[in-house]
C-alpha cells in the first residue's frame, strides 16, 4: 500500500523546459510529473532525460512527489530513460502504453537490472483499448511487482476509441469505473486524466468534482492555474473531517467496546465507517503538514 500523502493535484511539467522544472519548485502541486514523452520533440529527447534526471538529483523540491515519465520502450529513447531515470531514484518512474500484465512485469525487472532502489515505484499510464479489458490483469501484477498507480490516460483512449470529447465525459465512464475498480481491489493509487481547456475555470472545476465522485485520488493537470481549485476540490471537507474524528472517538470510547454499529452526531455509523474515518482524519492530516512546509 501506498503511503498516505497528499496526491490531489498531479502536475505535468515539460522535461525540456528549463525555466518550468525551476517554476515547479515554488508550485504548491502536491506531485510533479516530470515528463519525457509527449512534452518533448524527438530532437530534444536526449537533453530533456539529461536535463530531468540532473534536477531529480539536485532535488530542491521540497515535499513535492516527483515523477518521470519515460518514453515506451519500444521507442528510441525508452530503455535509455528507463535506466536514466532509475539512477536518478525519483520517488517513482510513470511508463506508458502498457496493456497487459507482461509489460508491468518487463518494466519491473527491467528496473530492477537498472539497479533502481526497492522504493521506487512504478506508475503506469492507462491509455489503450487493451489497457482497459486488461485492467484487472494489469492491476494484479502489484502483488509481486513496484507497480503502485494508474494513470489515466483520457486524450488517447479517446483517440483510439475513434469517439469524441463529452463534456460529461459519458463515453469513458465504464474505463474510468473499471480502471477505479482495479485499483481499489488491488490497492494502487488512480489518478484521473487531464481538463485540456485551461481558459474554462468552471468546466476544470465541474470535471474535478466529477473526478472525485468516480474515486480517483486526484487528479493529472497540465497548468499551473489548474493547481489551487484541484487542491481544494480533492481535500477533505472540514465538516466531514470533524466527523470523522468524532466516529473514531466515538468507537474508542471504553462505552462502546464490542459494538458494530453506534450513532454518531445522529447518523448510523458501522465498523465500515470507522475505516473510512480513519483514512480521512490522515489523508487531512497529511494536507496539513504538506501545507505547514510552505514548500
Amino acid at each position: 500500500m501506498s503511503a498516505i500523502r497528499p496526491r490531489r493535484s498531479v502536475l505535468y511539467m515539460p522535461g525540456a523546459n528549463e525555466r518550468a522544472l525551476e517554476k515547479a519548485k515554488t508550485l504548491a502541486a502536491d506531485s510533479l510529473i516530470l515528463d519525457l514523452e509527449d512534452a518533448v520533440a524527438p530532437e530534444a529527447k536526449i537533453e530533456a532525460r539529461d536535463r530531468v534526471c540532473g534536477v531529480v538529483k539536485a532535488g530542491g523540491y521540497g515535499p513535492r512527489e516527483l515523477i518521470v515519465r519515460i518514453n515506451g520502450q519500444d521507442t528510441e529513447w525508452g530503455k535509455a530513460d528507463l535506466k536514466a531515470a532509475a539512477r536518478a531514484e525519483p520517488d517513482a518512474i510513470l511508463a506508458p502504453k502498457v496493456t497487459c500484465g507482461d509489460d508491468i512485469r518487463c518494466l519491473d525487472e527491467a528496473l530492477s537490472e537498472a539497479g533502481a532502489s526497492a522504493k521506487l515505484s512504478l506508475w503506469v499510464m492507462i491509455e489503450t483499448p487493451l489497457s482497459i479489458l486488461n485492467i484487472r490483469e494489469i492491476a494484479a501484477i502489484a502483488r509481486t511487482t513496484r507497480l503502485s498507480g494508474f494513470v489515466i490516460g483520457s486524450n488517447d483512449l479517446i483517440k483510439d476509441f475513434r469517439a469524441e470529447p463529452m463534456p460529461g465525459r459519458e463515453n469513458l465512464a465504464a474505463c474510468y469505473t473499471l480502471t477505479i475498480a482495479a485499483a481499489r481491489a488491488y490497492d494502487l493509487l488512480v489518478f484521473d486524466g487531464v481538463y485540456n481547456d485551461i481558459a474554462n475555470a468552471e468546466g476544470f472545476a465541474a470535471e474535478s468534482r466529477q473526478a472525485r465522485a468516480f474515486g480517483f485520488d486526484g487528479k493529472t493537470l497540465i497548468h499551473p492555474s489548474q493547481v489551487d481549485p484541484c487542491n481544494t476540490i480533492f481535500a477533505p471537507p472540514a465538516d466531514a473531517v470533524k466527523h470523522a474524528g468524532d466516529v473514531i472517538a466515538a468507537f474508542a470510547d471504553p462505552a462502546n467496546a464490542g459494538k458494530g454499529v453506534l450513532k454518531v452526531n445522529g447518523r448510523m455509523t458501522e465498523l465500515l465507517h470507522l475505516a473510512q474515518a480513519k483514512r480521512m482524519v490522515a489523508v487531512a492530516d497529511a494536507i496539513a503538514a504538506r501545507e505547514a512546509t510552505n514548500g
